[in-house]
Formats: C-alpha cells, structure tokens, sequence
C-alpha cells in the first residue's frame, strides 16, 4: 500500500465531509483522555485535535504503509463570551445551552491537526484552528425543549446541529460553514494535497 489518511475521529459528520470531496481514509478511534489547561477556544481545540491524532499516530503499524500516512485529529467547540460550551451532559444542559444563545453570536471554532509521517518517521505537523461567527434566531424556550427532545443536540457542541434540524435556529453565520459541522474540509484539503 502507498499513502494513506487515517481520521482520528467516530464523528459521522467529518466521516460525510471527507468522503463528500472524494478522499479516501480509514478511520481509527482515538482514545485520547480530553484533559486540557487552556482555556482560550483556538487553543483549547488546537490541542484536543492533536492529542487525539497522536494517540492514533503512537500505536499505527507503519509496516503496511509504503510511503505518506497523514492523520487528521479535530476537535469542535462552541464559545459565547470566551465561555466554551461543549457537549451537553443532559437535556436540561442542552436546553440551558441553546437558551444562551438564542438571539446572540457565538463562535464555532474546529482545530485540526495533520501529522505528516514518511513510513514511521514524523516529517511534519500542520496545527491550526478556524473560527465561523454563527448568529442565531430568538427562540421560545418550549420550542427550543421540542428540539432538545428529537435527541439531537445530544453529542454535539453548543447542543444543536447546523447540518440538521437545527438549521431552523440558525440565522445566518460568517465563515465556513463546514467548519460548523465539524471539518474545514477546505482547508484541508489543500494541506493534504501538498503530500499526495
């Protein structure tokens, strides 16, 4: 085998993204702890996305692999006021959530990391993070709970999907609306072409 792209990540969501543009992967769980001491979102996720691709990276068999092997760690967060709101624990987490920012802006911010392995060896480290502002509509609490309670807010950052039935929360957004999702695939895309 020659090249090869692992995704450090179970997220359905980035799964669709890079299988939208046509790149092949396999994907391989991390089991990363997310244990971290930043508290500013871009660094928060820069480092979250490449521990996750190093725990994948320190236990591949590169015996396989013939050339390039890129992993991709990511990590999603969603910020109002510098505060980050990740997953929801619960519904009441997610109504309290989605009650913060109804009306107002917020941040989505993804970090990614790309390390960049010639056989076994590591020959680069691409660590970024985007940011898209989202501008959410004013929203009636029990219309809010009648989302929370269709389940899907539950194991997504800031407790909605832009991607599904929380598109009717979302008013409109500046930046990459990928990246909302979860992957700036673009982005990506380039860094990945440099290797293959």
């Amino acid at each position: 085998m020659l090249s090869k792209i692992i995704l450090a990540s179970k997220s359905p969501r980035r799964k669709e993204l890079l299988t939208q543009i046509g790149i092949e992967y396999e994907c391989i769980v991390s089991d990363a702890e997310e244990i971290i001491s930043e508290t500013e979102p871009d660094k928060v996720v820069c480092r979250l996305s490449e521990e996750k691709a190093m725990a994948v990276a320190e236990n591949f068999d590169f015996s396989a692999v013939e050339d390039i092997v890129i992993f991709i760690g990511a990590d999603t967060v969603v910020a109002r006021n510098g505060k980050i709101l990740g997953k929801p624990v619960d519904e009441d987490d997610a109504v309290n959530m989605l009650m913060e920012l109804q009306g107002n802006e917020h941040q989505v911010y993804t970090g990614v990391c790309l390390l960049v392995y010639k056989e076994d060896k590591l020959i680069d480290r691409i660590s970024f993070a985007e940011c898209t502002r989202v501008f959410m509509y004013e929203a009636a609490e029990e219309d809010i709970r009648v989302y929370v309670e269709s389940g899907e807010p539950m194991d997504k950052a800031g407790a909605y999907g832009i991607q599904g039935l929380g598109a009717v929360l979302v008013e409109k957004i500046d930046g990459d609306y990928n990246n909302v999702v979860g992957l700036p695939i673009g982005r990506i895309n380039r860094e990945i072409k440099k290797y293959l």
